[in-house]
């Protein structure tokens, strides 16, 4: 666990300066570089305690880093960029399949597949209802989080789910209170959702949830 969150951690630090890029924001600094370092070596770290082999771990690790710079990025300038989310996608299924065809079994991945798309519809929908609150950027993370959720079942993919918008309206309390912002501020929802899915895959790997 501890090798797999320290090389995540280098990996975050070196990524910053690419995540300053697309956010337009100074992440570069060793003071920017710091934040996500940390965010990808937790990633990591969380990626290495829930996984159950080698190509597991290699697309949990990919996605723990793809995930640190979207929240980076997200929380400079509200974006979700396709050339961070994309690829990370890929890679994660590209891990995934390779654990089913290893030993996890193919439902397993279909599982998978089909929890990404019905989050990925889901948030479709709540982004067409209100475009305002949850963008495509917003659509395209759930829509890969969810392939991570329906990897650990459906229990995850629900208390995934479900965390992120206590997650969300968690923040937007704590804004408001402190004035730090009103309601039409703008609300990051990426990191919501990242949050939203850890909680829902430690909730299930740790016994809370029955997968």
């Amino acid at each position: 666990m501890g090798a797999t969150a320290l090389l995540l951690a280098v990996a975050g630090a070196v990524a910053a300066p690419w995540a300053a890029a697309l956010a337009g924001a100074e992440l570069s600094s060793w003071t920017g570089r710091l934040p996500l370092a940390v965010l990808a070596g937790l990633g990591g770290a969380g990626a290495a305690a829930v996984a159950t082999s080698p190509a597991e771990l290699l697309g949990l690790a990919a996605l723990a880093l793809g995930c640190a710079v979207l929240v980076a990025v997200d929380l400079a300038c509200h974006r979700l960029p396709d050339v961070v989310t994309l690829p990370t996608a890929v890679a994660l299924l590209a891990g995934l399949a390779a654990a089913a065809a290893l030993d996890a079994g193919w439902p397993r991945l279909g599982g998978a597949v089909l929890g990404g798309a019905a989050v990925g519809a889901g948030f479709l929908l709540l982004a067409l209802a209100s475009p305002r609150a949850i963008g495509l950027g917003d659509v395209k993370l759930a829509a890969l989080l969810g392939l991570l959720l329906g990897w650990f079942g459906w229990d995850a993919v629900l208390a995934g789910v479900v965390a992120a918008f206590v997650v969300g309206g968690a923040a937007a309390i704590v804004l408001l209170v402190s004035g730090r912002a009103t309601r039409r501020t703008p609300l990051a929802f990426g990191p919501c959702l990242v949050l939203g899915a850890a909680a829902g895959v430690a909730l299930v790997t740790s016994g809370g949830l029955t997968p």
